[in-house]
């Protein structure tokens, strides 16, 4: 008899199908598993329920099978690809299983970490976003465990992984040219940030964006040095505003 009992996964969500607004895979079509748990406290997070305490009465402790079975019952045939998002999703060890439980339906799996912790089943991930977190979050990125997980993906195919800074001001815009400039050969976005998190009028929120959006357009068109930058609006926000679940 197989006694081994099956590691669990803090899950807060599970939704869609719907379109990935952000990073290398934009626009794709996925549905998403929300894990709870990060070792950031960003000050401008868009998903601090996943880690503040404020919805630890959301959290369930999935098998990856039972992550599987419910993609299945929540989208149906209707997708080929997930999106892992937390949160941090990599400081979950066994995360790998899920991976692999996914691939074996032939579905693709996007993940988003700021690069913080290596985890060897990133090897596995077919759209792997590092997104250091700039000087407004209030984080300080460790550049040098970045540098290894870059080593370690060197010999993965170079439209798997990827380099993505959220970018509130000129500040967080310098960081990113400083990133950009430490790893030149890594596909690299820049991505307008969203300080209004708690807005709920919609109309008020995506003029905003766009005046943002905007900005960062122009701050990057004057920077030699950012001529390989791919310039990226939050695209999810233009459409659903604020909303969970979509």
């Amino acid at each position: 008899m197989n006694t081994k009992k099956e590691k669990m996964i803090p899950v807060m969500e599970i939704f869609g199908p719907t379109v990935q607004g952000e990073g290398m895979v934009i626009g794709q079509k996925t549905m998403f598993v929300r894990t709870a748990g990060c070792d950031y406290q960003c000050a401008w997070c868009d998903s601090a329920f996943t880690w503040d305490g404020s919805a630890k009465d959301e959290i369930r402790r999935l098998t990856a099978r039972e992550i599987v079975n419910e993609l299945k019952a929540t989208g149906g045939d209707a997708f080929s690809h997930v999106t892992i998002s937390g949160g941090n999703p990599a400081l979950i060890r066994h995360m790998g299983e899920l991976v692999e439980h996914l691939h074996e339906q032939n579905i693709d799996v996007a993940l988003e970490t700021q690069g913080s912790i290596w985890q060897d089943w990133f090897l596995s991930i077919d759209d792997l976003t590092l997104s250091p977190k700039p000087p407004s979050s209030k984080m300080k990125p460790n550049l040098q465990i970045l540098d290894d997980i870059i080593s370690r993906l060197k010999d993965q195919p170079s439209n798997n992984y990827s380099l993505k800074v959220v970018v509130f001001n000129d500040e967080d815009l310098d960081f990113a040219e400083s990133i950009h400039k430490r790893y030149p050969n890594v596909l690299f976005f820049v991505q307008t940030g969203n300080n209004q998190v708690h807005e709920e009028n919609d109309k008020r929120l995506v003029s905003d964006l766009i005046s943002r959006y905007e900005w960062l357009i122009d701050r990057v068109m004057e920077r030699a040095a950012l001529n390989r930058v791919r310039v990226l609006p939050q695209l999810h926000t233009y459409v659903w505003g604020n909303k969970r679940g979509v």
